[in-house]
């Protein structure tokens, strides 16, 4: 019995990258992607707990615990979990008009909410216990590598009001979005925009460097610098909307509800979630493990994230998922095992706790810039170019994924993607025999 026990202790995912933090140089670079990861989070962390209707702490305490789970009980090696654009949402779409008369971020609101991360959570444990993951393993490559490049669209559609210095509305379609910012131009703050361009360009020159430092963070401090040069040498223009104010670091405890009356109301809003979430994390989880030729089991990473929502339930978190914008930071600044994650929300805790009145030097548009050069990666250019010379088998799901991802919604791509694959598929069969 206890050899049996301790061979599924052994079959748990950390035991086979803990070792890996002996190799020179890892535990040094995933402490300084952690570090970025951190960084880059606590502006996100404000902004998505806003979409989610949530006190804007609530989108911090999102991404510490979950994402330190996910990162022990995942399969993806740098796929990072916690608060998410889609995911925060869908969460106030869903849970809204069930609160009703509460209004979103009151405490009613708040306690459903809470209870729905534990409901989606133990639906995406008992999934992955009941080896429904398998299924995610048939995504065709096509459907992914569309996936991945119309999130990136997402995120620059996500960042132009940042970039510009405009009050836009996030979460709106791209053609809304632009046809706002063309209508606001004349108020364009071209600080705003410098300091966003200023970032990009340092974190493409401090690439040489990455091997040293980060190049994001490296980004994220000289552009941060820029901001308070320019409000020197021009204090006439108005000043950049930086990150507000933070509170207490650690996440205090919460309760889900077990009442049934309860999760009768938000059984429809859990299942809709448990599909967007995982749909979200599994695509992003394959797209990074595509990326660095790794593997991906899709059972255990069901079980990683549904262990995740279910511990974030009791420290105050609402439903998490991946994060292509943090997964992408952490690839890019170098991260090599889920360790990475594990120090962003440890970082994360550090900061508030130390520097948490200095958040508000850090201007918006510098965040912009620095998931500007986040998203171009996060764009295979080299793979597109590949599936498109492959023929309409690979090029017409590669078009309908991408297309449906930035004017559709994230589960819809995938499942678009999917059956214009398998149609593709039947008809180049039926060629072939005929």
């Amino acid at each position: 019995m206890s050899s049996l026990f301790s061979l599924r202790l052994l079959s748990l995912p950390f035991f086979r990258w803990l070792p890996e933090l002996r190799q020179r140089g890892v535990l040094r670079a995933d402490l300084l992607a952690g570090l970025t990861g951190a960084v880059v989070v606590l502006p996100q962390g404000v902004a998505f707990a806003t979409l989610a209707g949530m006190p804007a702490q609530y989108g911090l305490y999102a991404a510490m615990l979950p994402c330190i789970v996910a990162a022990l009980f995942g399969s993806s090696r740098l796929m990072v979990t916690g608060p998410a654009n889609a995911i925060s949402l869908t969460t106030l779409a869903l849970v809204a008009p069930l609160a009703l008369p509460h209004a979103p971020g009151s405490a009613h609101y708040v306690q459903l909410v809470i209870t729905l991360s534990f409901m989606v959570g133990l639906t995406q444990l008992l999934l992955g216990l009941a080896r429904v993951g398998a299924l995610a393993d048939k995504v065709p490559h096509s459907v992914i590598v569309g996936f991945t490049a119309g999130a990136a669209v997402l995120i620059f559609n996500s960042q132009v009001g940042p970039a510009l210095g405009l009050p836009l509305v996030r979460g709106k379609p791209i053609w809304e979005t632009l046809q706002d910012a063309f209508v606001m131009a004349g108020q364009v703050q071209w600080s705003a925009f410098v300091v966003a361009l200023a970032t990009v360009v340092f974190a493409i020159a401090a690439r040489p460097l990455n091997r040293w430092i980060p190049a994001l963070l490296t980004a994220v401090v000289l552009g941060t610098f820029t901001a308070i040069a320019m409000a020197i040498w021009r204090p006439e223009w108005p000043a950049l909307a930086t990150v507000q104010a933070l509170p207490g670091a650690w996440p205090p405890l919460s309760t889900p509800t077990f009442d049934m009356s309860t999760w009768r109301q938000l059984l429809v809003a859990s299942l809709v979630m448990t599909l967007l979430a995982l749909t979200e994390a599994t695509a992003i989880a394959k797209a990074v493990a595509l990326r660095l030729g790794d593997t991906l089991d899709s059972n255990q990473e069901f079980i990683g994230q549904g262990l995740a929502n279910i511990a974030g339930s009791f420290f105050s978190a609402y439903p998490t998922s991946g994060s292509f914008n943090r997964s992408g930071v952490n690839l890019e600044a170098g991260a090599r095992t889920p360790l990475s994650a594990i120090a962003a929300a440890v970082f994360l805790v550090l900061i508030l706790l130390a520097v948490a009145p200095l958040a508000r030097w850090l201007p918006l548009a510098v965040v912009a810039g620095l998931l500007y050069v986040v998203a171009w990666g996060l764009i295979d250019r080299d793979e597109i170019a590949q599936l498109w010379h492959e023929g309409w088998t690979q090029r017409l799901p590669l078009l309908v994924t991408f297309l449906a991802t930035i004017t559709l919604s994230l589960e819809w791509a995938i499942v678009l993607g999917l059956v214009s694959a398998l149609v593709m598929r039947q008809l180049a069969k039926i060629g072939r025999q005929g």
